[in-house]
């Protein structure tokens, strides 16, 4: 029995990985598997990866290349979703912004460096043709913490996956101003650099019975109402939210599925370096898996 540690974000995402756990489908392969939850993001787990809490990761892509360059030893060894994040621009319900135009030097709420909800925000920037050099963070930690921050008026907007955040909406505690649709494929799987054939084999084996249990749980006839019952979502939200989303069908990856967010990100100057796509991206995976 190989045993792995597998983090990732504890939304509707990653519920294939819940229902292949409670079926016991990695024991069957000899795979002692252990989820572990990072409310934090892709920040969070690009540090966990870099301090061997976990084997491997499912990070939004754009955090997964910020990792790279700042030095951490992982690979992108798979896709995990081919669909893009649909973010939230959210502000507080009394916030006296009322549309996407009047965010220009606001104070964004970030759940720390490196992670989706930060680096979102420099490429929203550059897309509204905002100036992106002097913009103004502020650490939150996780969604709960810019709830606070929204409470404590130290922040004044805050990017996150707008499903995830539509009951704070329906509860009056944020107010979503308007959508940002990212501009490349969202979750993507990674690794540490160097890991040995044999351990990458079986990850890929895992994220391959995942992205079975993916399409079974797109063909239910229940899907939304299960996944609105687990996170605490409406049941329509949740069929709209299935709608626009796809699961990978296969464990790949190349430079070119990369190649945007190296090029936007690099535009952008809030990386600590640029990196070329084939850094980030895992050789022989096809061969591994």
């Amino acid at each position: 029995m190989i045993t792995l540690q597998v983090g990732g974000v504890p939304e509707h995402f990653n519920l294939p990985w819940q229902l292949a756990l409670e079926q016991r489908r990695f024991e069957s392969l000899g795979i002692d598997l252990t989820w572990r939850d990072y409310p934090g993001g892709s920040g969070a787990m690009a540090k966990a990866l870099r301090e061997g809490e976990v084997d491997a990761a499912l990070l939004l892509s754009e955090g997964a290349v910020a990792a790279v360059t700042d030095g951490v030893e992982i690979e992108i060894v798979s896709r995990y979703t081919d669909s893009p994040l649909i973010w939230g621009i959210h502000v507080p319900a009394a916030s006296r912004f009322r549309a996407v135009a009047e965010l220009k030097g606001a104070r964004y709420a970030i759940s720390r460096k490196g992670s989706g909800s930060h680096l979102i925000a420099f490429v929203h920037a550059r897309v509204e043709g905002w100036p992106v050099d002097g913009l103004s963070l502020v650490t939150v930690g996780n969604l709960e913490g810019a709830v606070e921050a929204f409470a404590a008026g130290t922040a004044d907007v805050f990017f996150w996956e707008k499903f995830m955040t539509k009951p704070l909406v329906d509860a009056g505690r944020f107010r979503r101003i308007g959508e940002f649709k990212a501009p490349w494929p969202a979750f993507v799987f990674c690794a540490p650099r160097g890991m040995e054939k044999e351990r990458r084999a079986v990850l890929g084996r895992a994220l391959e019975i995942v992205l079975d249990e993916a399409r079974a749980l797109r063909a239910r006839p229940n899907a939304a109402q299960l996944i609105a019952e687990r996170y605490g979502l409406l049941q329509r939200d949740v069929s709209e939210w299935l709608e626009t989303t796809r699961w990978s069908e296969h464990v790949a990856i190349s430079a070119d599925d990369i190649a945007p967010v190296c090029m936007a990100l690099g535009s952008l100057g809030v990386l600590p370096r640029v990196v070329d796509a084939a850094e980030c991206v895992a050789k022989g995976v096809a061969q591994a898996t």
